[in-house]
């Protein structure tokens, strides 16, 4: 998938293709950017994880929640210093997963979202599952310091397979 900003010639674009798929691990960094879960597992002692997960009938690979029983806990995704402007993911989601995807300043608070109530469905069983986009903007004068998504309910999946940030220009 191609940057499609007007600033894509200095956004920074995030495909996960060399991890390994399946791979349990507390948190991946990729071209600065931390991708971990939001807070630990409150319903289990196992030790908060994502993983790799193959969009099948693609060379795509994306990030997801790697609980099989805690979905709702959304992945936290960190900025270098300095943040973003904006944040662009390309996911993709079992049927009727609702996605949601919170922005944050360096101080916690709460900057801009964008939702779906829900992911998009195959028109033909034959067709891979349909990759969407949702993004987020910082307000003027502000810079986004990590983003939460999610929205996976038990038994569902979203999986983002890029993301795409511009750096915030003090």
């Amino acid at each position: 998938m191609q940057p499609t900003s007007p600033n894509a010639a200095s956004s920074t674009i995030i495909t996960f293709e060399k991890e390994e798929i399946g791979k349990l691990q507390d948190s991946v960094t990729e071209k600065g950017v931390t991708f971990k879960l939001a807070w630990a597992p409150q319903d289990t002692a196992a030790k908060g994880q994502v993983m790799f997960f193959p969009h099948l009938k693609t060379d795509k690979k994306g990030i997801l929640n790697a609980m099989a029983t805690e979905q709702g806990i959304p992945i936290r995704a960190d900025f270098p210093e300095g943040g973003a402007s904006s944040v662009t993911l390309a996911l993709w989601a079992t049927v009727a997963c609702p996605v949601l995807i919170e922005a944050y300043d360096k101080d916690g608070k709460f900057l801009a979202k964008a939702s779906r109530d829900a992911a998009p469905v195959r028109t033909n069983p034959a067709d891979p599952i349909p990759t969407f986009e949702l993004k987020v903007d910082a307000p003027e004068g502000k810079a986004i310091a990590y983003i939460l998504f999610g929205g996976a309910r038990s038994g569902e999946a979203l999986v983002a397979d890029e993301l795409r940030y511009t750096p915030a220009h003090p």
